[in-house]
């Protein structure tokens, strides 16, 4: 009876018998991002937000699926008309369609900020990661500059460079608009990686790496910023929402997109002066920046918590 037992309960041909089951798979440690991703499947917050991101990057990049309408294409003989047809928003008051303008005003926004977005991580990436990695006086020497950077009024410095910037009358803005965002709202980005990099180079995986001959720019990209980019990333997913309010005002001062551009900005300061006669040219335009300004904070805060240990 004791060899039969033996013989049945005997390894299968081939496999060893401190092989893990199969089963075992489900045991692996996660990564952080995984436990991240398995707390955004399951935040409304974060599908909600991520919806309407998408549909405004759907409305920015491809107009014509949601309206045949050309926003330039202005008669006054429908001057502050009602919803008519296809212009289920009215008119304004020069008789141009306020939906086609609101939905192609999509476009130039998301266009400023994510270019804005761009110039501002590259410097913050380069400032963050050389300040936090290499430390000492060059730590010292880009704190200050962030420091100088975050002292000028974004406002008042946003206007004098923007203002500079599209000296051009040729111009619409976009550029101009673009780089001056861009080039004044790196510093959180910047001292937020700095942070993540200050601690992420003190771990042992970073010291092996070093032991192994590994120089810093190996370390820095392949070791160190790896591992401090999800915060990094975080603040610049908020700052595109950001960054869409601030067109918005450089816009609606004079001083942001004109000419030829259209943009919810352009549209809330046009219409401004006209709400009185007709509410709807200046109500939706603003409802639109609203809500994509929302989304965009709400998508950061969301992946934020998510990658946040602390909150788990």
């Amino acid at each position: 009876m004791s060899d039969l037992n033996a013989v049945t309960t005997a390894e299968a041909p081939g496999q060893s018998p401190d092989r893990p089951h199969r089963a075992g798979r489900s045991d692996r440690p996660r990564s952080l991002a995984a436990d991240a991703w398995l707390d955004l499947r399951t935040s409304k917050i974060f599908w909600a937000a991520a919806a309407l991101v998408v549909v405004v990057l759907a409305m920015a990049a491809w107009p014509s699926l949601f309206t045949s309408a050309d926003p330039r294409d202005c008669l006054l003989a429908r001057k502050n008309a009602g919803a008519d047809g296809g212009a289920i928003f009215g008119f304004d008051f020069q008789g141009c369609d306020v939906y086609a303008k609101t939905v192609y005003g999509a476009r130039d926004s998301v266009l400023v900020a994510v270019g804005a977005t761009l110039i501002a991580g590259v410097i913050a990436l380069v400032v963050g990661l050389a300040a936090g990695y290499f430390g000492g006086w060059l730590d010292a020497l880009l704190s200050r500059f962030i420091d100088v950077v975050l002292g000028i009024p974004f406002l008042l410095g946003a206007i004098v460079l923007a203002k500079r910037l599209s000296a051009d009358p040729e111009s619409n803005g976009v550029l101009a608009v673009t780089i001056t965002l861009g080039v004044l709202g790196w510093t959180t980005a910047a001292r937020v990686l700095r942070s993540a990099v200050l601690t992420a180079k003190n771990q042992d995986y970073v010291a092996a790496a070093r032991m192994l001959g590994a120089g810093p720019g190996r370390l820095m990209l392949r070791h160190i910023l790896p591992n401090a980019i999800s915060p990094f990333v975080v603040v610049l997913t908020i700052l595109l929402g950001v960054n869409i309010a601030g067109e918005a005002t450089l816009s609606y001062l004079g001083v942001g997109l004109k000419g030829d551009a259209v943009s919810w900005g352009l549209a809330i300061a046009e219409n401004g002066p006209y709400a009185r006669t007709a509410a709807a040219p200046l109500v939706w335009p603003s409802l639109f920046l609203a809500a994509t300004v929302l989304a965009f904070i709400m998508l950061g805060d969301a992946i934020r918590d998510a990658f946040d240990p602390r909150l788990r």
